[in-house]
């Protein structure tokens, strides 16, 4: 039997389906609400689906989501554990960058999972997420692997997955973003400020 919050979650992932708040659900073949622990400690917010998710109804399927699964393994998590969503959630049209509209248009969706997962962590995974929750701070390239608290949550930030597809040296990068992302959690966990039953 579904818990509250996994019900919740699945009467927000019909919203989105049938989601026309802006114009990106025309191109699209399906909306991605987000996939995970309805109790997740760490929240992964990403930019917007690709051609993949698009196609899957599901984040981070694609090339850069086998990446997010070899990170997440590094630190002894899956996507089980956590909670995975986008910005927007349907995809731009030839994987463009979402427009500040559209953005805005899906916040109200994001919000909501956030306000019923309730996680401790919200990592954002690259620009557009990061702009997001961390505005004016700097860039990402000078804030990965950084942790910053604001109303009772941290927020890490952290490159997108597909950097590392682009750029294989980045690779090691965001692997020992993920330790640092690893080192936050297990310090929450001993102080007993997690979601773990």
């Amino acid at each position: 039997m579904l818990s509250d919050n996994q019900q919740k979650l699945a009467k927000l992932a019909e919203q989105v389906n049938a989601c026309q708040r802006c114009p990106l659900y025309k191109d699209a073949t399906q909306g991605v609400a987000g996939e995970g622990s309805a109790s997740a400690d760490i929240m992964f917010i990403g930019e917007g689906p690709g051609k993949e998710e698009d196609k899957q109804g599901r984040p981070f399927c694609g090339a850069a989501g086998k990446f997010l699964d070899v990170m997440l393994e590094s630190i002894a998590l899956s996507r089980e554990t956590v909670y995975i969503a986008n910005v927007v959630k349907h995809r731009p049209p030839n994987n463009r960058d979402p427009l500040p509209t559209e953005v805005e248009a899906c916040w109200p969706y994001l919000e909501a999972q956030i306000k019923i997962i309730e996680p401790k962590i919200i990592a954002v995974l690259g620009r557009h997420s990061m702009a997001r929750f961390l505005p004016n701070l700097g860039t990402i390239s000078e804030l990965h692997g950084r942790a910053f608290k604001r109303d009772d949550r941290i927020y890490v930030a952290l490159y997108h997955p597909a950097v590392a597809l682009y750029n294989g040296s980045m690779r090691q990068v965001l692997l020992e973003d993920f330790k640092k992302l690893q080192l936050i959690l297990e310090k929450l966990r001993n102080n007993g400020e997690t979601n773990d039953r």
